[in-house]
């Protein structure tokens, strides 16, 4: 099958935007490490950077006039420029208006206590660590465009970061200029993505839509149907009882190259238009505006992403629904075939396929995901983030917590993936396979196609580790131990990078396993 288009206006690598690409489906069609299974722990094979709390994404740029890249990453409390190669950080801004810099002794005594304080104490440790680092956080989806531009949505204003000097990789990052919303457009800003003429998307958790000029001059802007009133009513219930980060609308954004926009709000999911002279939800230019399976009542957690390409692949949008027992669900993103008959359980006739994610258990009373599905050809995988136990009167808007912070503890430690692939002579998206033995507690996995295995950060024998599965099977290819917590992905994705190698974020820093493409 054809891969996601590149989008041009995105910086000319793997990974210019959050998953990746503006379909979103975290994946490369290059190879990547293939075995065998090694301890890593400690190894000259291992580059690590410390960088400070939160630098859980990244974003890999062109090449400049030397031949070389850079990564930008954006935490909570600095704006950092790597060396692709070496990981040496040649920039640092710290962000202005933040809340100043943690000493790295604090981040490493913190690290040590996740990794040894045990029981209540951990729990507590943990908590206080989340409420520190993680409440209020913003600035989680970021792009990098052809130009070295940084972009990112804080709460309440888009801001671009650039190099005090474009020609070189190493200059000073500077603070471009900044956006404010203005005030008829509620919210605070989630989401971000770029369309195919080089603009920015970006959506709030009320459910507005603002598509917005690179050198901030113009935009437009549109609230997806059914907001308004119904998304201040939720988001006001949600902060009510401690749901941090459950917006009306809380996840990104996916195009595609015709410009459509694909985003989740609560219980409804919507395609929308850039026509390049206007923001339009209009069912003449294939909008559409669908309701999904919501049962467990706080909607989609998943980033949507994008399936099928080609001119004879069948094409949908893939995300995760609101039920209580998550469902990979697929809708057919442009017309609906004239014979296709509504599902018996969805709600929508525009859905082609529901596929619980109970990770092979049909009694499995709940269980949902905070990642967006991972996708690759006509197949999508979701893991398991629900903790193995739950301690007695541990309140449930925290539970999650458990699986971010301490999935390493073998009490709450998740395990389970689970796969599910439409077959386009059928036409029924069904069960590829269940993995009951994988961890992935909290990490976005990730596809190198041409090796044919999905990647993620799981735990084994209370150790952080990169796990290997075999993409059409399920099956365990291999698996690096790499250690203790500051190796926890804690929901940032595991990536391939330009040269086939692993990257990913993590609580304070960056890390890179060099292990190149090699034959199992």
């Amino acid at each position: 099958m054809d891969s996601g288009p590149k989008n041009p206006f995105l910086a000319d690598s793997s990974y210019g935007v959050a998953h990746g690409r503006s379909d979103q489906q975290d994946n490369v069609p290059w190879r990547g490490p293939e075995g065998p299974t090694e301890v890593l722990d400690g190894s000259a094979d291992v580059q690590y950077s410390w960088l400070g709390p939160c630098h859980f994404g990244h974003l890999t740029s062109g090449r400049y006039a030397d031949g070389k890249r850079v990564l930008w990453s954006n935490g909570r409390e600095n704006i950092a420029k790597l060396d692709y190669d070496t990981l040496d950080v040649l920039a640092d801004h710290e962000i202005v208006g933040g809340p100043g810099r943690t000493p790295a002794s604090d981040l490493q005594d913190n690290l040590k206590g996740l990794d040894e304080k045990e029981g209540m104490e951990a729990i507590e440790h943990a908590i206080e660590l989340s409420m520190k680092y993680m409440a209020g956080l913003d600035g989680v989806y970021a792009l990098l465009d052809c130009d070295h531009t940084l972009f990112l949505g804080r709460t309440d204003h888009a801001v671009a970061y650039v190099e005090m000097d474009p020609s070189d990789r190493a200059s000073e990052i500077v603070e471009r200029d900044r956006w404010y919303k203005p005030d008829h457009i509620p919210g605070a800003f989630v989401g971000m993505n770029m369309t195919f003429d080089g603009h920015l998307v970006m959506s709030t958790d009320h459910g507005w839509i603002v598509v917005l000029s690179r050198d901030f001059s113009t935009y437009h802007a549109l609230q997806v149907w059914g907001g308004a009133e119904e998304a201040a009513a939720y988001n006001q219930t949600m902060a009510d009882v401690g749901r941090v980060g459950y917006g009306w609308m809380r996840t990104s954004i996916c195009v595609d190259d015709d410009n459509g926009i694909y985003v989740s709000s609560n219980d409804h999911h919507h395609k929308l238009r850039w026509t390049g002279a206007e923001l339009t939800d209009d069912t003449a230019h294939g909008c559409w505006s669908m309701p999904y399976r919501n049962g467990g009542g706080t909607g989609s957690g998943t980033t949507p992403s994008l399936m099928g390409f080609g001119p004879d692949e069948d094409k949908f949008v893939v995300f995760g629904d609101g039920d209580s027992v998550v469902n990979i669900t697929i809708a057919w993103r442009e017309d609906i075939p004239e014979d296709w008959q509504q599902l018996p359980n969805a709600p929508d006739r525009r859905i082609a396929g529901i596929g619980p994610a109970n990770m092979g258990d049909p009694d499995l009373a709940t269980i949902q995901t905070e990642q967006s599905i991972t996708t690759s050809g006509y197949g999508a995988m979701t893991v398991n983030n629900e903790p193995a136990t739950i301690p007695e009167g541990f309140p449930g808007q925290g539970v999650r917590m458990l699986c971010f912070m301490l999935p390493h503890k073998p009490e709450y430690t998740p395990h389970g993936m689970h796969k599910y692939a439409w077959n386009p002579v059928t036409r029924e998206f069904s069960e590829a396979w269940v993995n009951h033995d994988i961890s992935s507690p909290n990490s976005v996995p990730f596809v190198a196609e041409e090796s044919g295995l999905v990647y993620t950060c799981g735990v084994r024998d209370g150790k952080f580790t990169i796990e290997g599965a075999d993409w059409e099977s399920g099956e365990s290819a291999f698996h690096y131990v790499l250690g203790g917590s500051r190796f926890n992905t804690i929901g940032a994705g595991v990536t391939v990078d330009d040269d086939g190698r692993l990257l990913f974020g993590s609580m304070y820093g960056k890390t890179r396993i060099n292990r190149g493409p090699g034959r199992r």
